[in-house]
Order: structure tokens, then sequence, then C-alpha cells
């Protein structure tokens, strides 16, 4: 059965520069505890957007083949390793001197870099009632990207916005502050176990592993109890409603 849209305690017009603006929930404003809805937060490098053009660009603009980044930045999230390592092993610890250079290439998101399962995704969450909120370490540019590749959710910021990232646990406070909801009513659905499922869960919301691209696949680790893994967005709205059937108990644990 769907789940019942409601206006929560976001649901007041200019709770913040990210949100939607929402009608008020009841005259006066006041929202009983009941009528708190669920929140489905997402990641987006390899969970909306498939990054291989970002690396592909990367390689070309150090001047190695593509081959060879994808195999060394496999090595390295194969260790568990900073994957701007991949750099280091490279020959080019000066890479952040050639972001100007990569960002002038890589041109920004594109509408075939988003998963074919991306925006469905969205609006068959939306029609079954959730709020949903995309908060994810990029820079600033990538959220008019986005909305401009028709991504339409009720928040949307990046971490470059908020000043804060993953995986620190700033990040995931700033994102229950901006979506005024308490942590078990929020599934946050990412690819990475140490940026998005650990750090999710410490905060008290339902982890959702999204088992794709790099770190999703080349990462074995087993997650934490509680945590539901997919393979693909179109499972993860089919059981997404798993996430509220563990208690809260056992997943702060």
């Amino acid at each position: 059965m769907p789940y019942k849209r409601r206006l929560g305690p976001g649901g007041a017009p200019g709770t913040n520069r990210f949100a939607r603006s929402w009608p008020k929930a009841s005259e006066g404003g006041h929202i009983p505890a009941e009528e708190n809805v669920r929140w489905v937060c997402l990641d987006v490098g390899e969970t909306l957007i498939d990054e291989t053009r970002v690396w592909s660009t990367w390689a070309d603009v150090l001047g190695v083949t593509q081959f060879t980044f994808m195999a060394a930045l496999g090595a390295v999230i194969a260790k568990g390793e900073d994957h701007r390592k991949v750099f280091e092993i490279l020959g080019r610890p000066d890479w952040h001197d050639l972001r100007p250079e990569f960002a002038a290439r890589y041109g920004g998101f594109r509408l075939n870099d988003l998963y074919p399962d991306a925006l469905p995704a969205l609006g068959a969450l939306r029609d079954a009632g959730y709020r949903i909120a995309i908060l994810a370490n990029q820079p600033i540019d990538r959220t008019a990207e986005l909305k401009a590749l028709g991504v339409d959710v009720d928040l949307l910021a990046m971490s470059d916005e908020l000043g804060v990232h993953k995986p620190s646990p700033e990040f995931y406070a700033r994102a229950l502050e901006l979506m005024a909801a308490e942590p078990w009513d929020i599934a946050y659905v990412g690819d990475r176990l140490d940026n998005d499922v650990l750090p999710s869960l410490a905060a008290g919301m339902h982890p959702v592993w999204l088992k794709r691209g790099p770190w999703g696949v080349i990462v074995d680790d087993a997650p934490p109890v509680g945590t539901l893994v997919v393979w693909s967005l179109t499972e993860l709205v089919e059981r997404i409603a798993e996430v509220w059937t563990v208690p809260v108990a056992t997943v702060a644990t």
C-alpha cells in the first residue's frame, strides 16, 4: 500500500532556501506528531548519476588512458583508501591545479549521465507518498544542473552549498535540520558504505546501500544489521517500505 503523504514539520513555507514551498499543515501551523512524513534522501554520484564520464574526463586531463585511470581508482577503492590517492599513484599530486581544465572539459551533468532508473524512481517514490531529498558531496553548480535535467524533489542541496561534507556527523545533522524530520523517518540511499551507510546509521537514519558503481561493487564488507541492500533504484522503489519494518532500536545499534 502506498505511504500516504502528509505534511510534516518542514511543511511551512520558507523553512529553508533549499526546499520547496509547502502549504501550512494546519491552521496556525501546528503539526501533530502523528502527521510526520517519511523522507527518502538520496546521494548523487553512482546513485542518480553515472560517473563514468567524470573519471574518463579526469583521465583525459591527466593524459593517461581511461583504462589505466579506472584500474588505479579500483585499486585505491579496494584498499579502502581515499579515492583522491589515485592522483598520487598516477604522478599528479598537483591535480587541484587542474580543476579548471577538468570543469571546462566535463561541462556539468548531462541527461545521459542520469542512470535510466533515476527519474522514474523519483517519480514513483513521490507517487507513493514519500518526500524526497537529494543531499550529496558535490560542487555547488550541480544543484542547478540536476534541476535542468528534470530532477524535481522537495529538497536539493550540495555539500559545497551547505559547508559540510560526508561522512562528517555535521553533514547528517544539517540534513536533519533541513528536512525538519526525526531521523527514524528518513531513509538515506547511497552507494558507499563509508560515506553513506555508516554515517547515516550513526545519525539515526535508516541506511540503504545501493550496490552499484565502484564503491558499491568492490567493497564487500557486510553492512550493519538493519541496512536495506538494493541493486537498483527500481528495486529501491519496490522494497522501500521494508526500511520501516526494522525497529529503530535495532537500526540504531
